[in-house]
C-alpha cells in the first residue's frame, strides 16, 4: 500500500516544536528570533507569499518584519538596505524574495547578505559549505524534502536517487544533501537521455522541473519513493477557480507503483515555510 506523506500535517508539527522552542527562549528572558523579508515591486503572487510568510513568524513568535521597496529601486539603494539588517540586531534571518526586477543584480543582492542571517541558504558561502558537506544553511525546499523522509524513516544510504532538474534553488541543494547522506545521485535536465529508463532505476526520485505532469507515471520504479516539488496551474473549466493544481509527476498513475509519495497539493509546498522557520531559529540560536 502506498504511504502518502502529508506536509501538511507534518509542517504543522514541526512550526509547533519551532513555537514552543521560542516560548521557552522568550520565558529565559531572550530575544526572540527575527525576520525580515525584503520584498522589491509589486508582484502580487510575492506579496501573497510574503504575506504568509509573516503570518508563520507571528504564530511561531518570532519577530518578523516586511520591507516593501519600489520596483524601480536602484542596486546601491537595495544593498543599503540589506546591509541595514545585517547590523540590526533584532534580525537573524533575512530572505530577500525573488525574482527581481530585471535591471537588478539578484547575485551581488544576495551575496550583500550577511552569511549567517543568509536563512534561504542562497549566500555563495553557504552554497559552498553545503557542497563541501559543511552544516550551514540550506535552500528551504530541499532542506524541506529532507526532513520528511528523515520523520518517515526512509533509509536513504546506498540508495539510488535521481533528480530532476538543477536548479540553484532545488536541484542542486537537493542532489547535495542527498549526496552527503549516502545516496547515489544522478541529476537529470533538459538534455538528458532516456529520460524513463533512469527514472525506472530510482529509488527515490525529486522532480523539480516544473512542468506539469511531466514524469509519467509509467515511468516510476515499483516501491520508489516519489518527491514532487512542482507546483504548476492548468486549466480546468469543472474547478470553480478555472484551474487546478498539479505536480511534476503524473499523480494517479505513480501513486499506484510507489511506496511513498508527496501529493500536490499538501505535499512538500507547506513544509518550504516551515523550514524557513526552522533556519531562523537556527541563526537565532547562533547569536547571544
Amino acid at each position: 500500500m502506498t504511504t502518502v506523506i502529508d506536509g501538511k500535517k507534518l509542517s504543522e508539527e514541526i512550526r509547533n516544536e519551532i513555537a514552543a522552542a521560542v516560548k521557552t527562549m522568550v520565558d529565559a528572558g531572550r530575544m526572540p528570533p527575527g525576520l525580515a523579508v525584503v520584498i522589491v515591486g509589486d508582484d502580487k503572487a510575492s506579496h501573497v507569499y510574503v504575506s504568509s510568510k509573516k503570518k508563520a513568524c507571528e504564530a511561531a513568535g518570532f519577530y518578523s518584519r516586511e520591507i516593501a521597496l519600489a520596483g524601480d529601486i536602484s542596486q546601491s539603494d537595495l544593498i543599503y538596505t540589506l546591509e541595514q539588517l545585517n547590523r540590526d540586531p533584532q534580525i537573524h534571518g533575512i530572505l530577500l524574495q525573488l525574482p527581481l526586477p530585471s535591471h537588478l543584480d539578484e547575485f551581488a543582492a544576495l551575496k550583500a547578505i550577511n552569511p549567517a542571517k543568509d536563512v534561504d541558504g542562497f549566500h555563495p558561502v553557504n552554497v559552498g559549505y553545503l557542497h563541501l558537506g559543511v552544516d550551514t544553511f540550506v535552500p528551504c525546499t530541499p532542506l524541506g524534502v529532507m526532513e520528511m523522509l528523515k520523520r518517515h524513516n526512509i533509509d536513504i544510504s546506498g540508495k539510488n536517487a535521481l533528480v530532476i532538474g538543477r536548479s540553484n534553488i532545488v536541484g542542486k541543494p537537493m542532489a547535495a544533501l542527498l549526496t552527503k547522506a549516502n545516496a547515489t545521485v544522478t541529476i537529470a535536465h533538459s538534455r538528458t537521455r532516456d529520460l524513463p529508463g533512469l527514472c525506472g532505476q530510482a529509488d527515490i526520485l525529486v522532480a523539480g522541473i516544473g512542468k506539469p505532469e511531466f514524469v509519467k507515471g509509467s515511468w516510476v520504479k515499483e516501491g520508489a519513493v516519489v518527491l514532487d516539488v512542482g507546483t504548476n496551474s492548468v486549466d480546468d473549466p469543472t474547478s470553480p477557480r478555472g484551474y487546478r493544481l498539479v505536480g511534476d509527476v503524473e499523480y494517479t498513475e505513480a501513486a499506484r507503483r510507489a511506496s511513498v509519495i508527496t501529493p500536490v497539493p499538501g505535499g512538500v509546498g507547506p513544509m518550504t515555510i516551515a523550514m524557513l522557520l526552522a533556519n531562523t531559529l537556527k541563526s537565532r540560536q547562533q547569536f547571544p
